[in-house]
């Protein structure tokens, strides 16, 4: 083999696998030079401002984002420091149901009044409680039906008080803050019966 031959050979290993890569990458590479070498100063110039003001908006939305989920994760606080007692104070009503019942109770059977003083005052300092954490009593005697506040556990006829008025209150309700924390249970009026007295209006003579 001469000193030629040895040249050739050592030049055909050097070549890649593919030889079509090297001309891909020779064409890219031209290309984005042609590119840059095509874009004058003012349109780099503009490219610039394009990509900032793109970025600046991008930075904007996140600012937003971020400041509404704060709103929302504070007001979403609040509301649970507000009503946050509002389990505890709901078991306690029981307790002031049987105190309250007691008291009347022990009234209307007894004239010694020694105990019911005693219960009085501790129904009192319960009650205060209450009143500190925004919990108060419904409004019902004499007011007329609402649903959202009152349950009606019966109706009872009555002449002297419009249809849907609340005559007695089995079980008070309550309020803690805006929220309904139990509704009153009442007693509701309806009309007496056309047929009590004998006169129905769609009776003919």
């Amino acid at each position: 083999m001469t000193e030629n031959d040895n040249i050739k050979v050592t030049v055909k290993t050097a070549e890649p696998d593919d030889p079509t890569s090297n001309s891909h990458e020779a064409s890219s590479t031209e290309d984005s030079a042609e590119a840059s070498a095509s874009e004058t100063p003012g349109d780099e110039i503009e490219r610039v401002k394009v990509e900032a003001r793109e970025a600046h908006d991008r930075f904007l939305r996140a600012s937003a984002e971020l400041e509404n989920y704060k709103k929302r994760a504070q007001k979403e606080m609040a509301e649970f420091r507000k009503y946050a007692n509002a389990s505890l104070v709901k078991e306690l009503l029981g307790v002031v149901d049987n105190l309250e019942r007691a008291v009347a109770s022990w009234n209307e059977n007894h004239k010694k009044k020694q105990l019911s003083e005693g219960l009085d005052l501790t129904l009192k300092e319960l009650l205060k409680i209450f009143k500190a954490f925004h919990v108060t009593p419904i409004d019902a005697i004499g007011e007329t039906f609402d649903p959202s506040f009152h349950q009606a556990m019966m109706q009872e006829a009555s002449s002297e008080h419009p249809e849907n008025t609340v005559l007695r209150e089995m079980q008070k309700g309550y309020m803690i803050h805006d929220r309904l924390l139990r509704p009153a249970m009442v007693v509701v009026s309806k009309l007496p019966d056309a047929n009590s007295d004998g006169n129905h209006p769609d009776q003919t003579k």
